[in-house]
Formats: C-alpha cells, structure tokens, sequence
C-alpha cells in the first residue's frame, strides 16, 4: 500500500457514539455478572480458575473499548493515526467510536489573527520604510500541518495538568502555527515591500506604488503569504497592510518633501486658474467693446491681474493720477 500524503477523509469504522456507550455499559454489567458466580464459589477449582481467566480478559477489553470515545465540536478534526500511519482525518461533528488503538490528534480549524507589529524594511527606492500588516488564518490541510511542519512546543507540566494533555497539545500545536505563521509572513511583507516605492518620486511614474496599491497590493501580498504556507497547510483569509510610514530618521524630510510638492501643486493651479481669468476678462473686454487696448496696456492689465489673483495676502489698490505713458 502507498503511504498517505495528503489529507483524506477518514474512511475506517467510526460508529455513534451513544449506541457504543450503552452497549459497553451493558458489557460492563455483563462482566460483573460473570464475576458473581465466582464470588460464591458454586464452581469447581478449575471452572473457577477458566471463570477468573475469562472475567479478566473480558475486563480488559471493557477497558481498552473505553478509550475509543471520541468528541468533535464545530471547526475541529481530529487526525488518526494508527501506531505510526495516517489513516485520515476526522472533520465531522458530533460523538463518536472509533478503534482505541487510533491516535486521535485534534486541531482546530477556526480562523485567527495576526496582527503584526511594523517592521523596518527598505522599498524599491533603498528608503527606510515601517510597515504594518494583519492576516487572518487557518489550518486547511490537516496531514500538512500536522506532519509537514516542526509544529512540537514545550509545554510546562504543571501546564498540562491544568489543561489536560489533550486541550494542551492543541495549544500547543496553534502556538507553534502561530509562530510559523509570524515568520512567514515577515519574510513576505519584506519581499512585497522590496518590490514597490513607498510613493511616486520626481522624475518616476509608478503605476503601483505602496501608499497607492490598496486592494492590488493586498491581493499581492495574500497570494504571497498562500504560496509560502502551503507547505504548513495553512490558508490565508485576508491579508492587508494596515500601517504604513516612513523610518522615523527620515520621516521629517519626506515630509517636508511632501509639503513642497503640495505648495508646489496648488501652486501650479492658481496660476493656472489665474491665467484663464484673465484671458477671458481680455476676451471679454474686446467682445463688448468696452475699451481698445494696444499691447503695452494689455501687458500692464495681465500683469496686474495675475498679481492680485495668484498673490497670497489682499492686492492693495494704487490710484495712478496719470497716463500709462507718463
């Protein structure tokens, strides 16, 4: 037979778990029943002695059927494995018996967050950047992560004795996922990071830059986190970058980097603007007739014009007591 590597449903005897109570509690009654005859002594020595050996056995075996219980909640499996092989997994809900032989190693499958602290990395351009990112997470692929990954933790005794061995090794195993998952998912946001601007410089026309990527730059950084833990059969849900900044050695710079840009930009529209007025009070004045003006005279009303529309504080009128020429 070939082994196993991936996750398949378990397809081994699994039976109610009510049924399968009741009848070992009736074979428990019908072990203590065989037991009475031997207390009373009504048998000879060596039907005594076969009773005994027989009422061991059969206690035994209540025993050993006892330890086939099993429960699952709603988003949790159980992984059975068979001294050593898997033989498949477990999703279904409810109460169950299966063989007590079986390992049966639960998992949680509910979804989790990750809420990353931001990190220091460079982008595209070499500048230091602090970045941000939350992923939600879960186990899809079972046999992956139970198998494929080094997903051991040491926990404390006293830990367990709290918990229980089982509620602690399910602890355990979504710490370690955790931890997995923090590393993997540094590794890819710098790699993300690496790949774009943080914004579009002078001279550079990015088409996706990081303060601009929004939803295809989280679809960028989703498919990364899947690609990288495939492997651990963990799904990524949702990834997005949720803190995004330059390094603090920088940041006073860029900003007023930023503000220059931003002066420099409105700038540009009020002249602009400015212009466009003042092409349409020329056109204006010639369409009505209202006055003819030869060039030096239009130059003089530009010039007035644009320094009272494009000037920051309030124009402060001059009256001219003579001629233009004089």
């Amino acid at each position: 037979m070939t082994m196993k590597t991936k996750e398949e449903i378990f397809t081994g005897v699994k039976l109610p778990g009510i049924p399968m109570l009741i009848f070992n509690l009736l074979f428990l009654i019908a072990v203590c029943w065989v037991f009475v005859p031997i207390v009373r002594g009504v048998f000879g020595t060596n039907q005594m002695a076969l009773l005994i050996i027989l009422d061991v056995v059969l206690l035994i075996v209540n025993t050993i059927f006892w330890c086939g219980f099993m429960k699952n909640d709603p988003n949790e499996a159980r992984v059975m494995v068979f001294f050593g092989k898997y033989e498949g997994t477990i999703k279904e809900n409810g109460y169950f018996w299966v063989n007590p032989f079986y390992a049966k190693k639960p998992l949680i499958l509910r979804a989790r967050n990750l809420d990353a602290e931001p990190i220091k990395v460079n982008d595209k351009s070499g500048n230091p950047i602090m970045i941000g990112q939350v992923v939600v997470w879960r186990v899809k692929d079972t046999y992956k992560a139970l198998f494929d990954i080094d997903s051991e933790s040491k926990s404390s005794v006293s830990q367990q004795q709290q918990l229980g061995s089982a509620k602690a090794f399910v602890q355990d195993k979504m710490k370690a996922y955790e931890y997995f998952v923090k590393v993997q998912s540094d590794a890819a946001l710098r790699y993300v990071a690496g790949m774009y601007a943080y914004d579009n410089m002078e001279g550079t026309d990015e088409k996706l830059t990081l303060r601009s990527g929004g939803d295809d730059l989280n679809d960028i950084l989703e498919n990364q986190l899947n690609e990288r833990l495939a492997l651990a059969g963990i799904e990524i849900l949702e990834a997005r970058i949720n803190y995004l900044a330059y390094a603090p050695e920088i940041a006073a710079v860029m900003l007023r980097r930023q503000q220059a840009d931003a002066i420099i930009s409105a700038r540009e529209k009020i002249v602009e603007g400015a212009v466009g007025m003042v092409k349409h009070a020329l056109e204006k004045l010639a369409a009505d007739n209202v006055i003819e003006l030869d060039d030096q005279k239009k130059a003089a009303m530009v010039s007035n014009l644009l320094v009272v529309l494009c000037s920051e504080e309030n124009a402060q009128p001059i009256i001219n007591s003579g001629t233009l020429y004089n």
